[in-house]
């Protein structure tokens, strides 16, 4: 038996600081359409997604959460509603899930650190530069944009420490080299851009380690650094398929791969990642694709910003293969494409309802009404039929160019301009009135037949876009799994004479769209309210325990934030007692000290003194604590200015 010509395909590794939107759906979809569809043209594929779980920005996010940076990501890619849980039911069908936090993925890094490291490729040395948490991305002061973090436009604060760095400079050559060769990075817009704005000016090797935060992959040979992104992340690719690890076997039977990518991380797979590639002694991914954006009145979705759109919302509210075709049919892929619930809902309406499901609907209905839904053997051509058999033969083969061309919205072009034919079709041979004449029966049985194929030919071509959609269709139009192979996508002819064909449920229904406009206005409303948690009731007290706590109400008047402490602020309060007293509070990420100076707030006074930072506390201010959206939310307790010092709660 021949083996099969293998197909590696990997969409990016998601950050998991907080749920995905509608534009990481965009990546995943398309690149499980391009895996579906080398599946369907008969090639041993594999297709890889996962997340990229280390980072100082998930160290935080736990620590605002209560929770350990693996708990954190846990919830967010586990748990219910989660990124596995969104692949699920957008029906990807990748082939493997890696989490940068499994143990095999972790153990083979550290070996890879070490080969650059033993082979030059990685040294030590100290790095001082403007740093953007948020993008994890250290930056010269000639980088910056406004003083801005260049990839993501937020603030960027100085950072200096220790840390191994990747000789990138050493690649510049070879990488442009590659770039140039005119296959390796596509679309061809962002070669020029890679080169120009990157290597040309000189690359500057790469910090590859840090000892700032502790979450991240160790550096075996040297404790307090952790393995900084591009290490752990990129190799990911390499790693999920046995790379320096015992997990899996078959790097050799399916590297290299073809990387799909968002623009925005284009730099790091098309420059740092081939070096780090020849470093190793690796192949080179065959191709990296740079795909564009999702974006709202012109600015890029960003959990940040507040803009994004939320993908469960509207899979519920058009189904996942309505979800699934709009993506890919009415952006250009290489491209930004701005989005609206309008374009959304006009292209279900024009082209799955009005087109596509008009189509299946209308033929098996009249090969039911005509003929019981099984058509006579008897035919007769006519006019019409010649211009619709050559696209049923020809449009497989353009389609095929356009989807090895990773064009997926001209792909569904071509498919389309067979769907319209065959709509037109009906239009010009009137089957309703050849079911008049009972000497015109062969003539609407060749017509019915006809229509039929163009349906067959057409959902094959769909069935990486739409495939539950289109495996409902082939049942209704009576087209077994031999009519809905590749091989038979260019073939007229192939359902039998006497196909069976029944109307089912209608595929895709016509949207009203003010009204779904208004619900939808609803949803995402819902879908983005903050997630709110209060602590939990604590047992109960007697009243003489509750009445040992003297609470009383002070005045601020003072308040100063505690040298070397990033929480802590030193209070002189007014209690009543005609002695200032102070007391630490550690609520500085709240509140700034000259918010609260003059303020009316309330203390316990009979606690036992406590030392904090090397001073005295006597007390403790009261607050309100809340977590939303997995965050903690402090109000410190106020009262009305009127209401004197010293005065006793109760």
């Amino acid at each position: 038996m021949e083996n099969k010509k293998t197909y590696y395909i990997t969409t990016p590794i998601y950050y998991p600081s907080d749920k995905l939107h509608i534009g990481h759906t965009y990546c995943t979809v398309a690149t499980d359409a391009f895996a579906r569809y080398k599946r369907l043209r008969g090639y041993d594929v594999m297709f890889l997604t996962g997340t990229d779980e280390h980072g100082q920005k998930i160290e935080e996010k736990a620590k605002q959460a209560g929770k350990t940076p693996q708990e954190f990501v846990d919830g967010i890619v586990c748990g219910e509603g989660g990124i596995l849980d969104l692949w699920k039911l957008m029906n990807i069908s990748n082939d493997r899930f890696i989490r940068t936090t499994d143990d095999y993925h972790v153990a083979a890094v550290q070996r890879i650190f070490k080969k650059m490291y033993d082979n030059g490729d990685i040294y030590k040395g100290a790095y001082k530069g403007k740093y953007c948490t948020p993008c994890e991305s250290f930056w010269t002061e000639s980088q910056l944009v406004n003083g801005m973090c260049p990839d993501c436009g937020r603030p960027v604060h100085d950072a200096e420490e220790e840390a191994y760095f990747f000789r990138l400079s050493k690649y510049a050559k070879p990488v442009q080299e590659l770039l140039e060769s005119g296959t390796f990075l596509e679309p061809a817009s962002r070669v020029n851009e890679m080169i120009n704005n990157f290597i040309k000016p000189g690359l500057e090797d790469l910090c590859v380690s840090r000892t700032s935060f502790t979450w991240g992959v160790p550096v075996d040979f040297d404790p307090g650094h952790v393995v900084y992104v591009w290490v752990d992340a990129l190799f990911n690719y390499a790693t999920a398929l046995g790379y320096q690890n015992d997990r899996y076997d078959d790097f050799d039977k399916y590297w290299p791969p073809v990387n799909i990518v968002g623009k925005e991380i284009v730099r790091f797979h098309s420059i740092i990642w081939p070096a780090m590639l020849m470093s190793v002694g690796e192949p080179v991914p065959t191709k990296v694709y740079g795909h564009g954006w999702l974006v709202i009145d012109g600015g890029k979705m960003s959990k940040s910003k507040g803009n994004v759109v939320d993908p469960y919302v509207l899979a519920d509210k058009f189904g996942v293969d309505a979800l699934r075709f709009f993506l890919l049919r009415t952006f250009p892929f290489g491209s930004d494409g701005n989005f609206s619930n309008e374009l959304l809902i006009n292209t279900i309406n024009t082209d799955l309802a009005n087109d596509l499901g008009n189509l299946v609907s209308r033929t098996t209905a009249m090969c039911e009404k005509y003929f019981g839904g099984s058509l006579p053997a008897a035919r007769e051509s006519g006019d019409f039929d010649e211009e619709l058999i050559a696209l049923i033969r020809g449009t497989a083969e353009k389609y095929a160019a356009q989807m090895d061309n990773y064009q997926p919205h001209l792909a569904l072009e071509e498919v389309f301009r067979l769907i319209q034919r065959a709509n037109k079709y009906i239009d010009e041979t009137m089957p309703w009135a050849l079911a008049k004449d009972e000497s015109k029966k062969a003539r609407l049985a060749s017509v019915l037949y006809n229509l039929l194929e163009a349906l067959r030919v057409s959902l094959i071509m769909l069935t990486p876009f739409i495939p539950a959609s289109c495996e409902k269709a082939f049942a209704q139009i009576g087209a077994d799994k031999n009519a809905q192979s590749w091989d038979s996508a260019a073939v007229y002819g192939v359902l039998p004479a006497d196909v069976a064909v029944h109307k089912g449920e209608t595929l895709f229904p016509r949207i009203d769209a003010q009204k779904m406009l208004d619900e939808l206005e609803s949803a995402h409303k819902a879908a983005a309210a903050p997630k709110v948690e209060y602590p939990p009731v604590q047992p109960d007290v007697t009243i003489d325990e509750f009445n040992k706590c003297d609470m009383r109400v002070c005045k601020v008047l003072s308040c100063e934030a505690v040298k070397k402490s990033d929480r802590l602020l030193k209070f002189m309060l007014d209690d009543g007692s005609g002695t200032p007293r102070q007391i630490l509070s550690g609520i500085h990420k709240f509140y700034e000290p000259e918010q609260l100076v003059g303020k009316t707030v309330v203390a316990i006074l009979n606690l036992p003194a406590r030392k904090m930072m090397g001073l005295e506390s006597n007390g403790m201010l009261l607050s309100a604590l809340r977590m939303v959206d997995g965050k903690e939310e402090l109000n410190l307790i106020m009262l009305d200015d009127a209401v004197p010092a010293g005065a006793k709660l109760c």
